[in-house]
């Protein structure tokens, strides 16, 4: 008996080595030849001093067999896509300079402000890739976003002097006289600490619409409202021709508020932003788990 189960035990263990090693290197990132991509920071206002060392099309991989799709030039998907990283290995800093107790969720990081107040947490960093996005566009009628009292605060009235001012209970519109130009991205940006002053992962979720997991692309967000609550935004999705399979990208800001960042899959075998749909419904993110049933689009 021993001759024979020794052969049996050489060849289970010799079994499972190749698996593992297979799918390795099936998660491997490889330079995507669908995506023809430039990078064009012009389309990102906040980069006074780019420190950009490439963009997620451009510089993120994809697992073998899988592919982006062309996306519409000046789309959301397109701008997404194009988002600058600062170069690799960064750290995750907080918004006072010091780095996140955390440096293991991350793939890589955005090359976006975080502003000097902790203030562009989550549902913030949503917001602000949404309401930039628009802005770069010109829609500036189109940026708008809901106080958590659930009044509407938009762009174009607040660069004419509408404000909100919260008071107790109720919140009061008021005119402050004083008009600003909405081309100048600094007064976006101050438009924005106002947003993010008074709105959050509650308010958000309830201006957005729920998305059948199935459904999913690139612009989506993964969002609980609440307190605590967190949302996250899918910022790249890739297919694969033959199984039809999608992967997906996300990003977020956390508490308190630190760099945007390009998260880590938990659940993969080798460092890879790609995550997959959840067979159990429940999305394993570094910092947070989210039911298939929470994911929402503009």
């Amino acid at each position: 008996m021993r001759i024979i189960l020794i052969p049996i035990l050489l060849l289970l263990v010799m079994a499972c080595g190749p698996t593992q090693t297979h799918q390795q290197e099936a998660e491997k990132l490889i330079i995507d030849t669908t995506t023809n991509c430039v990078c064009d920071y012009t389309h990102y206002a906040w980069l006074e001093k780019p420190q950009a060392s490439g963009c997620i099309a451009c510089r993120i991989g994809v697992p073998a067999g899988f592919e982006r799709r062309v996306a519409e030039p000046n789309s959301f998907t397109s701008w997404l896509r194009g988002l600058p990283l600062l170069p690799e290995n960064s750290t995750v800093l907080l918004f006072n300079g010091e780095a996140k107790r955390n440096q293991q969720a991350q793939f890589a990081v955005l090359d976006i402000d975080v502003g000097k107040v902790d203030l562009q947490q989550c549902a913030d960093a949503v917001m602000r890739l949404r309401a930039e996005y628009l802005f770069a566009s010109k829609k500036y009628d189109q940026i708008h976003f809901n106080y958590t009292s659930g009044h509407r605060l938009d762009y174009t009235q607040w660069c004419l002097g509408e404000r909100l001012k919260p008071s107790g209970n109720k919140v009061n519109r008021i005119q402050t006289g004083k008009r600003v130009d909405e081309t100048d991205h600094k007064n976006f940006r101050v438009y924005m600490n106002d947003v993010f002053m008074y709105a959050g992962t509650l308010s958000l979720s309830r201006e957005l619409k729920s998305i059948p997991i199935d459904s999913i692309q690139i612009g989506d967000v993964f969002i609980r409202g609440g307190s605590p609550g967190h949302a996250v935004l899918v910022v790249d999705l890739i297919q694969h021709p033959t199984t039809k399979e999608k992967r997906f990208m996300l990003v977020q800001s956390y508490m308190p508020a630190q760099q945007i960042h390009v998260l880590k899959n938990p659940n993969a075998s080798v460092d890879s932003p790609w995550f997959y749909i959840p067979k159990d419904n429940i999305l394993e993110t570094p910092e947070w788990d989210f039911a298939t049933t929470e994911l929402m689009r503009f």
